[in-house]
């Protein structure tokens, strides 16, 4: 990976990586719970080399990305995850790109190109439409939806909290084996990632994202308009790129149709055989020509 780089936005000090030219059209890549900024590790250069400007930041609670204020509440919420990532375009000066990711990270984009779509030139999300519809969290899924849950609901306990920091190595590895049945990965390339895990802030923004989406926990009052803005379940209007993984073990393909009210602008969906959960990590290049389309249709149109 590229050499760390840090720099204060909004309520944090985010680390992040960055390859390519200062000039090429910018490309966020963002990263999902529990994984790292590793996850791009294979994507990132292949976008730089095609002249890109790639910018992969750990999220609140991973990796070296801090609070800069002990008083921040170390919340999770997709409101946080989608403000942050507009504070850290802000304290790039990058007025507009190409938002890119899955589960959390994916999140964070879905936010800022349905709020801020001025600011997004076109998204990649895996999962299709990931903005929370807080309101009907308690709503029950078919048990065979249900049961892939299981950590949320454990989360939802002290236990839970109290499993996560006793051994949140041992966890996160058990999801990651789960999520993607079909992904041989190694120690190593575990490791690598774990280390993100390490984060004073983990647990406790973990916690809070899995209970406040149940409407369990309270959010940060700093962030309640946003939240109210997306309890409208507010349409994508920019340019779009939707994945499912065929063996996605936590969220599985959605059904053909599903999510269009949620896309207004042109939408392309494809569904990814032998992929589970961390798409970008298992198939680099699929995910990695998905985000070239759109930074090509971007630039024709403004040619």
């Amino acid at each position: 990976m590229s050499a760390l780089k840090k720099i204060q936005a909004g309520v944090l000090e985010i680390a992040y990586v960055e390859f390519g030219p200062q000039a090429g059209p910018p490309v966020f890549l963002m990263h999902g719970f529990p994984y790292d900024v590793h996850a791009y590790a294979e994507v990132a250069p292949i976008l730089a080399a095609a002249g890109c400007r790639v910018i992969v930041p750990y999220l609140r609670g991973f990796g070296p990305t801090r609070f800069l204020n002990a008083a921040t509440p170390r919340s999770g919420e997709q409101a946080a995850l989608g403000a942050d990532l507009l504070a850290l375009m802000d304290a790039l000066a990058v007025p507009q790109a190409v938002l890119a990711g899955y589960d959390w990270g994916g999140r964070a984009a879905c936010v800022v190109a349905a709020l801020w779509p001025e600011r997004c030139t076109g998204l990649v999300s895996f999962n299709s439409y990931n903005i929370q519809n807080i309101a009907r969290s308690m709503l029950p899924d078919a048990p065979e939806h249900e049961h892939m849950l299981w950590y949320q609901y454990y989360f939802h306990s002290e236990r839970g909290r109290a499993g996560l920091e006793k051994d949140r190595r041992a966890v996160n590895r058990l999801l990651w084996k789960l999520w993607s049945p079909t992904w041989n990965f190694s120690n190593e390339t575990f490791e690598r990632s774990a280390a993100a895990f390490d984060n004073p802030d983990f647990v406790d923004v973990v916690i809070q994202s899995y209970r406040h989406r149940f409407a369990l926990a309270a959010g940060d009052p700093a962030y309640l308009d946003i939240e109210a803005r997306l309890a409208t379940q507010p349409p994508i209007t920019v340019p779009v790129i939707t994945f499912d993984g065929a063996d996605d073990g936590v969220r599985g393909p959605s059904p053909a149709g599903s999510h269009a009210a949620n896309f207004t602008g042109p939408r392309s969906h494809r569904v990814v055989p032998g992929v589970g959960h961390n798409m970008p990590q298992e198939v680099p290049a699929v995910f990695a020509v998905a985000v070239l389309e759109l930074v090509t249709a971007t630039h024709s149109q403004s040619a």
